[in-house]
C-alpha cells in the first residue's frame, strides 16, 4: 500500500525489453536506501517489485506485458523522470490516501492553466473511469494522490475530463509539474469507489 505522497524524482537509467515484459533499472537514491529484493516501489504510480539493487542509488524492475499495456510505463525511455515512492509503514502518518499501485488506464493532459501561485490541470479519462471520479474526491496521477477540484464532460463522447490544481510543492517535486498538454498520465481511481460499485452490483442481482 503507497499513499500517493512522492518522495523523490528518479531517473530511468535502463530499459531492457523483452518479448511480452521489460526490465527498468531506476535511480533514486532515497527509495534505495533500505531497498531490497522484492520490496515494492511505486514507480509513476504502478507498484513494482525490486529485484536487484545496483550501486546504491538504483534498483531493476521486471515490468509484464500487462502492466506495460494497461499503463504507461512502458513509454518511458532512458533519461526519463520518474516519481518514486516506497511502500507505507505501519506506523507512518496517511498523509495523502489509500493508493494500491495497481493503475486502473491512463488519462491525456488536455490543459494547463496557470493561476497566482498554483496551477489547474486537465485531465481527460476514459468512460469506464470518469464514474469513478467525483469533485472534491481523491484520485492518483503518476503515483501523486491528488484532490478532484472539477469534473467535465467532453470534447466528444468517451473523453470525459476531471481538474486537479498543483501547488508549488507538487510541481517542483514531481513529473506532474512540467508534463506538457498531451502526456499521457497513469490514472488509480480510488480503491473505496470500487469496492462500493461492486457491492451495489451484487446486491441488485
Amino acid at each position: 500500500m503507497f499513499t500517493g505522497i512522492v518522495e523523490e524524482l528518479g531517473e530511468i537509467v535502463e530499459k531492457r525489453p523483452g518479448a511480452d515484459s521489460a526490465r527498468f533499472t531506476v535511480r533514486g537514491k532515497l527509495v534505495t536506501s533500505d531497498a531490497g529484493h522484492g520490496d515494492s516501489i511505486a514507480v509513476n504510480g504502478v507498484c513494482l517489485t525490486v529485484v536487484d539493487v545496483v550501486g546504491g542509488d538504483s534498483f531493476t524492475v521486471d515490468v509484464m506485458g500487462e502492466t506495460l499495456r494497461r499503463s504507461s510505463i512502458g513509454a518511458l525511455e532512458v533519461g526519463g523522470r520518474v516519481n518514486l515512492e516506497r511502500a507505507a509503514a505501519v506506523n507512518s502518518r496517511l498523509g495523502g490516501h489509500i493508493v494500491q499501485g495497481h493503475v486502473d488506464g491512463t488519462g491525456t493532459i488536455v490543459a494547463r492553466t496557470p493561476e497566482d501561485n498554483w496551477e489547474v490541470v486537465r485531465i481527460a479519462l476514459p468512460e469506464q473511469l470518469a464514474r469513478y471520479v467525483v469533485e472534491k474526491g481523491s484520485i492518483t496521477v503518476d503515483g501523486i494522490s491528488l484532490t478532484v477540484s472539477a469534473v467535465g464532460e467532453g470534447p466528444g463522447a468517451g473523453a470525459d475530463w476531471f481538474e486537479v490544481s498543483l501547488i508549488p510543492t507538487t510541481r517542483e517535486l514531481t513529473t506532474l509539474g512540467s508534463a506538457p498538454v498531451g502526456t499521457v498520465v497513469n490514472l488509480e481511481a480510488d480503491v473505496i469507489a470500487k469496492y462500493v460499485e461492486r457491492l451495489m452490483h451484487k446486491s441488485a442481482e
